[in-house]
């Protein structure tokens, strides 16, 4: 049961999210989309940084090559042939459907961890973030420069506006599913016996760098998805949209969650997705009781203000790093039980 209530929280959070969003105005819709797609990301994140205890900041160019190759392939050929004049043929004369380009932005995605970790996965601490910093750099330039594969620096339009609520809760709860399944299984446990004593979980016989491997490509898989999800969203994307904003975006709110846990990264995108939102809002003014103006920018000085204070304050964050837990109701059941 202990097991049920603790992936029964997030889910139960996304269902809500979902639900709620349902109710409010098309403007507004669009901002609950975007907490589901947030989850999808920041859940995909927490499966390698969470376990392994190593910093990355690559999870992003899975987000961004799952999210062109999904676009790419959905828009239709007759549409290619004049915003996408030099893909490569077998990109520029195929399309295919929404689930099938989801299925492809989380192969892509996977197959694009696995070559990339193969290397880097022997890699640890600030090597390792330098490391998957260079990826998300050679990444985003791949994708600005080459017209062979994309649009480059010009908007990728004319995708299939597929991802609503329903569409993304869905993606959110199937990342969040196997991001649980994973850390509850062999593999995920030894990960996290990695990240607790490395030395120790080496002497044990466990393969440290095979393992994180593994998380990587997973990670990657789900970054992907989510990237899918993201493009499908709002029928077009740029290079700018999935490089330094979205990384730290995502850090963010995994740090401000919780890192360790599923729980904390689920509560932290979906409070961090409304906030951020809110400051984008005021960033062009918005009246709540009197008007509320904000220069330009400052929604990025804010998140880093709080994730700095969240990391001097409460490390581990929001939820303590722990999993979704009745524990509260039991406690509070003993204090009103007669002596």
């Amino acid at each position: 049961m202990r097991r049920v209530v603790e992936i029964a929280g997030p889910l139960a959070l996304i269902a809500a999210i979902a639900i709620v969003g349902s109710f409010t105005g098309t403007a507004r819709q669009l901002e609950f989309k975007d907490a589901l797609v947030a989850i999808a990301e920041v859940v995909a994140l927490y499966v390698f940084v969470g376990n392994s205890g190593v910093l990355s900041f690559g999870q992003a160019s899975f987000v961004a090559v799952g999210a062109f190759a999904a676009g790419v392939m959905t828009v239709p050929p007759e549409s290619k042939a004049g915003q996408l004049p030099d893909l490569f043929p077998f990109l520029k004369d195929h399309a295919i459907g929404n689930v099938p380009s989801l299925l492809l932005a989380a192969a892509i995605g996977a197959l694009y961890a696995l070559i990339v970790g193969m290397p880097l996965m022997r890699l640890s601490g600030l090597a390792a973030g330098i490391a998957t910093f260079a990826v998300l750099g050679i990444t985003h330039n791949v994708l600005r420069y080459w017209t062979k594969v994309g649009p480059a620096a010009q908007t990728l339009a004319l995708v299939p506006e597929t991802t609503g609520l329903l569409q993304g809760a869905v993606g959110a709860i199937i990342v969040a599913l196997v991001a649980y399944a994973y850390q509850r299984s062999r593999f995920g446990r030894m990960l996290r016996a990695t990240r607790e004593d490395p030395a120790a979980a080496q002497a044990a016989g466990i393969d440290v760098q095979r393992q994180r491997l593994w998380a990587f490509t997973l990670s990657g898989a789900l970054s992907g998805l989510a990237g899918g999800l993201l493009v499908h969203e709002g029928g077009t994307i740029t290079t700018e949209q999935v490089y330094l904003d979205l990384t730290f975006l995502m850090l963010a709110m995994l740090v401000i969650g919780g890192a360790a846990s599923l729980w904390g990264a689920v509560v932290g995108a979906s409070l961090i997705s409304g906030f951020n939102s809110f400051l984008g809002d005021a960033e062009n003014g918005i009246k709540i009781g009197f008007r509320f103006d904000l220069p330009p920018g400052t929604r990025v000085i804010v998140l880093g203000a709080v994730m700095g204070l969240m990391l001097l304050l409460r490390p581990a964050g929001l939820t303590g790093g722990r999993e979704f837990s009745l524990s509260w109701l039991m406690r509070l059941r003993h204090k009103e039980a007669p002596a």
